[in-house]
Parts: C-alpha cells; structure tokens; sequence
C-alpha cells in the first residue's frame, strides 16, 4: 500500500470521494482577507466554488459579510444560513421573479443586468428593492454590455433611476480573460485593461450625471497575484478558496495551497501500458482539462494519500482521459515501477482537479482530513418551484 499511509485513515472511502483540507482552505481565506484590506476594498467571495453553508463559516471567522453566488437557489441556500447581502453574478433570469421577490423580502439582494428587455421587466414586477450593478463585458465576450458602448450603458442606467425598487450600485465584470494568461506580467496587463476600462464606462456615466457608481471585480488569478488591485471598490474571487491544477498552472497559487482532491479507488493496473484505471471520471472531475507541453491532455495530476493529507504531485503520472465512470491515469516509464510498489488494486489515488469549482459542484460533498462531512447546496430540482 501507500508509503506512510494508514490504511484505517481512509477505510471509509469506497467511492469518489471530496477530500477538503480545512488548514489550507482557511489559510487561503485569509491570505485573500488581507489582499482586500491591504486594497482597501470590499471582500465580497464567490461561493460558488465551495457552495458550503460549514465552509462559509470559516469566511466569518475573518470577517466576511457580504457574498456572491452564481444562481437565485444558490443564493436561497446562503440566506437559509443567516447570509443577508447577497449578490448573484449572473444576468438576472426573469423567469425566477416569484423567488427572487421571496429573496428580497429577506436580504439585501444585489442583480446584474445587462439588456434593456430585464429592467423593464423588473421594474413591472419587482415587488421588493434591489441594488442593481449593470454588467460590463470588458473583453472577454461573455455577457455584459462592451464597455465601450456608451450610448447602451447611458440607456441602462437611466431606466434604473426611474424606477423606485432599482438603486444602481455600479458596473461589475468577470476578467475571465486572465485565464488564458502565462506569466505575471501577461496577467498584470490583461488585469490592467481590464481596469481601464471598467473605469472609462464609470468616467462616461458620471460626465453624464451618474454620481456614486462603484466597481466591482472578480477572478481568481489577478487576486491572487498582483499586490494592487487599482481603482475598484470591491473584489469578489471565488476559486482561491481551493485553487486547483489550473491555477498552480497560471501561476495564482502553488501545489502546496490546493485544498481539494478526489480521493478514486484503483480499479485495474494495466503494466504493459504503463496504465492505472481508476474508479473516477467525468461526472466526478468534469471534462475540464489542460495542455501538457507535448499537447496531450490533462485531466488531473495525481498524488499520494498519506496520514497528513496527500503528497506533492507526481512527476510524470497525469490523467490522460476520462469517460463517465472511468479515469485513465498514464505514467512515464521512469515513475511506473516507483508507484506500482505503494499503489494495489484495491487502493487510492488522489487526482487533484483542473477546476475544482466543477468538481465540488458534481461531488456535492466534501469529507475533511478529520473524516467529517460537509454538505453542500442542493441540486435545483426542475419540478419544486416553490
């Protein structure tokens, strides 16, 4: 079995299984708590990475207050569990009015828009008062109105003001575009003109009138890395909480800061293609995957179970493929003697994920280093609209 490993320590786990390392998450929570204070912005996390009632606790241990989600059930989730200033980071869906009134009448609910046709729907059926942040897209073409587009973001912002249940916060991005970068200085200046910009749509609407108008940024790489986040007035990263295999790949956190793996159980050993199968594949990790430098895929680098945790990450072993239920994890000639010693059929691998957002979203339940475990926020189901 696995070198240093307590074969009691993880007798329990027969399946797929979440493992959260809570001294690592929190310490990333605090790191990021600092970042904000030391910008002097407000720290409003996404949940939508751990999506945890139990882990939301450690973000008040250090002072958090205000929170983003992803979707109105996310948010009714937090506000079940004594959250009250919630923003959902999505272009608000008017087909869930009847909820989010609901909402309304119980937090200090935050919306995106960012289209003509949901003001007016909102300010026809809105019940309850709502902030407003007007989405910008700011390059990376995902929603959100272009930043450049002054005559639109004139338009938005004037139907707001005239509607008593609407009170216009400011202008909100997603730099998703940090993503794709694969340096620090890369990532600095796409982060930079993401800024500029940002700040060029608020110049353009207080010429005009606009006074008071606040912004709002969020991702994980930009946060993570550059000691001044400019002029903002509010951060809202979500992933730094776990980190992943992408992340120490843009170069936002190290191995050492992944809070989260999949502990699969080995299924079958394959020496003749120097091949493990694993019991863990697409509906446990996502498809989600990343370039080696030889341009095969990746879908998890794997490491050790051991009694602290799990081990670095392997040299030369990564997961090249996955179907619905099966992992194949490929292992170079020089580490395949090595790890067939500490691995059996029978035994556990941990496969830290490319995205850990996708993967805690599939898993729904995280089981601490300690053996406790950790629900998460339901599945919608299509069928109770209550």
């Amino acid at each position: 079995m696995i070198a240093g490993f307590t074969k009691e320590k993880y007798s329990d786990i027969n399946v797929p299984t979440l493992l959260l390392d809570e001294e690592r998450a929190r310490r990333n929570i605090s790191r990021m708590a600092n970042k904000a204070a030391s910008n002097q912005v407000r720290f409003r996390p996404h949940f939508k990475t751990h999506q945890s009632a139990a882990v939301g606790e450690w973000f008040r241990d250090v002072g958090v207050a205000a929170i983003t989600v992803s979707s109105v059930e996310m948010a009714r989730y937090f506000a079940a569990h004594g959250w009250n200033d919630i923003t959902i980071a999505f272009p608000v869906n008017v087909r869930e009015i009847d909820k989010i009134n609901r909402l309304a009448q119980q937090v200090q609910l935050h919306l995106l828009v960012e289209n003509q046709a949901a003001i007016n729907f909102l300010s026809q059926r809105l019940t309850e008062a709502v902030g407003v942040w007007i989405e910008i897209d700011a390059g990376y073409q995902r929603s959100g109105v272009r930043w450049d587009d002054g005559s639109t973001l004139m338009s938005l912002a004037q139907q707001i003001m005239v509607c008593d249940r609407l009170t216009l916060q400011g202008l909100l991005t997603h730099d998703g575009a940090t993503y794709a970068t694969h340096s620090p200085d890369a990532l600095a200046a796409q982060y930079g003109q993401t800024i500029r910009r940002l700040n060029q749509a608020r110049t353009w609407l207080m010429e005009r009138g606009f006074l008071g108008l606040e912004l709002s940024v969020g991702d994980t790489p930009a946060c993570s890395v550059l000691d001044d986040l400019g002029q903002i007035d509010e951060m809202r990263p979500g992933n730094f909480v776990f980190y992943d295999w992408m992340q120490v790949q843009i170069g936002s956190c190290t191995a050492d800061d992944i809070a989260v793996i999949v502990a699969c159980p080995v299924v079958s050993i394959h020496p003749e293609r120097n091949e493990l199968i694993l019991y863990g594949g697409a509906v446990h990790l996502s498809k989600e995957n990343l370039r080696r430098q030889d341009g095969q895929s990746i879908f998890g680098a794997v490491v050790l179970l051991n009694e602290e945790g799990w081990s670095a990450p392997l040299q030369g072993v990564w997961v090249r493929s996955l179907s619905q239920e099966h992992g194949v994890v490929h292992v170079e000639d020089a580490a395949f003697t090595e790890l067939i010693r500490h691995v059996e059929v029978g035994g556990l691998l941990g496969i830290v994920p490319v995205h850990s957002c996708l993967t805690a979203d599939l898993l729904k339940q995280y089981r601490t280093l300690d053996g406790e475990l950790f629900s998460m926020a339901p599945i919608p189901c299509a069928v109770a609209q209550a």
